[in-house]
């Protein structure tokens, strides 16, 4: 279709809406043409009949007329008059000889009628719709005029009803079948939408038609396999993480006992170094599973005061603004944890950190960390939530970090059933809020 077509005649956005369109214009195109048929039909055959009949009565009734007296004529001639013609002593009305195929047939079946021995002439009458007058002379000399006036194919008072029953079930036959065909793409979309390789999840359903089944299997099959291929890479990760902390100790216990000089200090601080990157690849590797916590309920204003709290302690700058009363059922090893490496974050870039919990309209519970620091691009606030992301700034061995900080408390928020947002502040400064449903 072109794009001016497209424009004239606006097609749905959804699939089943076009669907159902398409197979309802169909259906009432086959139906509209299939009624169209019956209906020629029937009035061809009811027109055969009529012209059949209009001729033997006709020839009847002149027959009659010309065979009695000329005064008993005027009682006979309502008895004859039928639905679409009548019997006129007279001449009639003048007319003009044009006349419709329609009327040519009707004048036709007259003369047949009329014979030789009663000479018929038809005549249509003007501004009067299809009306015809045909004029003849009886035996006597008298005029005698047929009235005709044809009546349209009478309908069945019961067939409009028909038609609107059978266009209801037109409708919920279509609205059915586009319904069944699309419920299972409409299932697909939603397996595909909650794929987590890291949390558990029901498999789609396998039952239905060839297509449908082979597809779900498919799907689930799929899933399968990324879950696999995503443990398999955390297994690994968790591994050289573990197995490196081994030979790491030995290497600073070595470095530590050697003659000083500012070699041995270089090399110390790298070993810390190597030694965060390995604790932070692993605490990443445990964090896909922080779903195997058990779940509690905790009172979410004292977590979050007893955690600033734990800061103002060794002297960090970590205030509380806002709170809510109640306890909510979440894994709180996991959240702390979350929290920390955001109020890490907040401390090390900014300076200072600031908790404020609130609700929003739904009724989830919202941890907000703030800071005054330099904030994030905008264009880089989806990025540094990825592992082993660090922004161009923060890449020098003091405030670097290993870029899984984020990456970490994101993993960890998806476990436990909740969201990791960021977004810039007002006047400088970066909001990491924790959505928990």
């Amino acid at each position: 279709m072109s794009a001016a077509a497209a424009r004239l005649l606006p097609l749905p956005r959804t699939l089943g809406s076009r669907l159902f369109l398409i197979l309802l214009a169909g259906l009432t195109i086959a139906y509209g043409l299939a009624f169209g048929v019956v209906f020629a039909e029937r009035y061809l055959t009811a027109r055969a009949v009529m012209l059949g009949t209009l001729e033997s009565d006709v020839a009847t009734s002149i027959a009659i007329l010309d065979r009695l007296p000329a005064d008993e004529r005027a009682q006979w001639v309502p008895r004859l008059d039928r639905g679409t013609y009548r019997f006129v002593l007279g001449p009639g009305l003048p007319g003009v000889p044009d006349l419709s195929a329609r009327g040519a047939d009707i004048a036709a079946r007259i003369q047949e009628a009329g014979g030789r021995r009663h000479p018929v002439k038809i005549e249509s009458i003007p501004g009067d719709g299809k009306r015809l007058q045909a004029h003849l002379t009886l035996s006597d000399g008298r005029p005698l005029t047929i009235d005709v006036h044809p009546a349209p194919l009478p309908l069945a008072q019961w067939l409009p009803y028909v038609l609107a029953i059978q266009l209801v079930l037109l409708l919920l036959c279509c609205w059915f079948a586009v319904r069944l065909a699309i419920r299972p793409l409409a299932d697909l979309a939603r397996a595909a939408d909650a794929l987590d390789p890291d949390r558990p999840a029901p498999r789609l359903s396998e039952a239905g038609p060839a297509e449908v089944a082979h597809a779900a299997m498919a799907f689930n099959a799929m899933r399968d396999r990324i879950a696999h291929h995503v443990e398999e890479r955390v297994r690994i990760l968790a591994a050289i993480s573990h197995d490196l902390q081994t030979p790491i100790t030995r290497m600073t216990l070595r470095a530590e006992m050697a003659e000083d000089s500012a070699g041995k200090d270089k090399l110390v601080q790298d070993l810390a170094e190597i030694q965060r990157l390995v604790r932070e690849g692993l605490a990443y590797a445990r964090s896909a599973h922080g779903d195997a916590e058990a779940a509690a309920r905790i009172d979410i204003a004292s977590f979050i005061e007893s955690l600033a709290y734990d800061y103002q302690d060794t002297g960090k700058a970590v205030t509380t603004a806002g709170r809510i009363d109640g306890a909510i059922v979440t894994r709180p090893h996991a959240l702390r944890r979350i929290l920390t490496n955001l109020i890490d974050n907040a401390l090390k870039f900014g300076g200072a950190a600031e908790l404020s919990v609130r609700r929003d309209a739904g009724g989830a519970v919202v941890i907000a960390v703030l800071d005054r620091g330099p904030g994030i691009p905008e264009d880089q606030l989806e990025a540094v939530m990825q592992p082993f992301f660090r922004l161009e700034q923060s890449r020098s061995r003091e405030t670097g970090g290993t870029g899984l900080g984020l990456a970490i408390a994101q993993q960890l928020a998806l476990a436990i059933g909740g969201t990791l947002a960021l977004r810039n502040r007002d006047g400088g400064g970066l909001c990491a809020e924790v959505t928990l449903r």
